[in-house]
């Protein structure tokens, strides 16, 4: 029998958040960690232009594609099991990527690794939650938990350039070897394992997810090569199909992978429509602003990772006052801010074109951006497991994971397919500038509308809350006098 009890009452509280930090930025700092390193990756795997893409995109589809299901094998099973089954299959697919001699090894590989981090990360955030009470407690922890999901993706891209120019990109692959093995001790020698509920895994809702997800994704790519013909409609309405079997496979199951009662509340229901409409635009960002300082500034692949420390200055000091600005000012207001400033930081660096100056037109725009990560990751996740029973904790976890990747992958596709447009014509230096100014463009539309779902739906809705919670205290305090 495995050792159970309430996590809450942990001891080792430190040493189990160390553990969940280190493992998510292992994840984050995987999906950015490639971008500066493509070139590289392009000529010496074998990559044509056309299937380089894929080194990201079958990471990122396998990676949504599954989160649901490892989130719900993670209350069946135990967390702290499934965490150590997806660090073990992430940390051995890294070692096979690193090695990688031909594309469809490494494409199968970055598949496979996708797949561990489905099953890693809902365990990460579930163990967050069942280890840290409900309060200032958890509000702490959820920041620096939001503050190492941004600062990572940042981190990725300057340890990705500067590998890629100095050592080799496999570098980036290989030291998660090391890094896995202690966290697997780690975790069996401070976690405790959770109850582990009865219950059968929902893969007819699983495949339904993957096989949308993947086809939405794909069918965006598709049109910025190939435009908008019947073969790109025809996969757009075949994934939609499959997403709205998705929700009907939900509404009837037993015991759905993604219970549909998560969206009864409004508050957590407007944290994953924003939070998909915020990381499409910040994966768009990290994505675009990489091509832009390669192919248009003519940056070095370390010299481009360095100059994304603009992003990354103020993100982390403002991550870690996020909980003292929340209990002074609310959630609601920091939120609001944060969008608010990601709107200004978007529109700001649209500007970019050939012969922009570097200081002025990017690095005071990643200032802002960094600013406005800092403050904004932090309240969407509270706000997505917020009032989340015991018993949906791991399917909470994986809808706030499932929002991030399909902002990530969906959200990024149809970037990419809006840059494309009117693009006809241009060649070289002329033609990425344009498609990155489209892209922040699109990605400033993508941040207004998160911050018309956080006005009507999150802030209400958590007003409300509060608002009750107050009253009932107040007629308890009457009733003890």
């Amino acid at each position: 029998m495995p050792d159970v009890r309430p996590a809450a009452s942990n001891p080792n509280k430190s040493a189990i958040l160390a553990i969940i930090l280190i493992s998510y930025v292992m994840i984050v700092l995987d999906i950015s960690v490639v971008l500066t390193g493509l070139p590289k990756i392009h000529h010496e795997v074998g990559f044509s232009d056309a299937s380089l893409a894929w080194v990201q995109s079958a990471y990122t589809l396998a990676f949504g594609g599954f989160l649901l299901l490892g989130a719900r094998a993670g209350d069946i099973l135990g967390r702290r099991r499934m965490f150590i089954v997806g660090m073990a299959i992430f940390t051995v697919a890294s070692v096979a990527i690193g090695a990688s001699q031909s594309s469809p090894w490494m494409l199968s590989w970055r598949a496979i690794q996708g797949l561990g981090s489905s099953i890693l990360a809902p365990s990460t955030l579930a163990l967050l939650q069942t280890n840290f009470e409900d309060g200032e407690e958890r509000t702490r922890a959820v920041s620096y938990y939001s503050a190492a999901a941004g600062v990572s993706a940042t981190v990725g891209l300057i340890a990705g350039g500067l590998l890629a120019d100095w050592l080799s990109w496999r570098v980036g692959f290989l030291i998660n070897l090391p890094i896995g093995i202690a966290m697997i001790f780690a975790s069996r020698t401070y976690i405790t394992e959770t109850e582990q509920r009865p219950g059968k895994l929902d893969a007819p809702g699983a495949i339904a997810s993957t096989l949308g997800m993947s086809g939405l994704v794909y069918g965006f790519i598709r049109s910025a090569q190939h435009g908008w013909d019947l073969v790109t409609f025809a996969l757009i309405i075949a994934a939609t199909v499959l997403l709205t079997l998705f929700v009907r496979i939900e509404n009837r199951a037993a015991q759905p992978i993604l219970p549909l009662r998560l969206f009864a509340d409004a508050e957590r229901s407007g944290a994953y429509a924003a939070r998909v409409l915020y990381l499409g635009a910040m994966v768009g960002f990290f994505f675009f602003t990489t091509l832009y300082l390669q192919e248009v500034a003519g940056f070095r692949p370390a010299l481009t990772g360095l100059a994304f420390v603009p992003a990354t200055m103020l993100h982390v000091p403002v991550a870690i006052v996020v909980p003292r600005l929340i209990r002074r000012f609310g959630r609601n207001a920091i939120l609001l801010v944060g969008m608010v400033i990601g709107i200004v930081a978007m529109a700001w660096l649209s500007r970019a074109g050939v012969g922009s100056n570097y200081w002025t037109t990017v690095a005071l725009p990643m200032v802002l951006i960094g600013v406005s990560q800092g403050l904004t990751l932090s309240p969407l996740t509270s706000s997505g497991v917020a009032r989340v029973s015991t018993e949906d904790a791991g399917a909470a976890s994986g809808a706030v994971n499932v929002a991030h990747q399909m902002g990530s992958s969906v959200g990024l596709s149809v970037l990419i397919a809006i840059a494309a447009v009117g693009s006809v014509g241009l060649t070289g230096t002329e033609l990425t500038a344009y498609r990155a100014s489209h892209a922040f463009d699109a990605g400033t539309v993508m941040l207004i509308f998160a911050l018309v779902v956080a006005v009507t739906t999150i802030v209400p809705a958590a007003s409300r809350q509060q608002s009750d919670a107050h009253e009932a205290e107040s007629l308890a305090a009457e009733s003890a006098a």
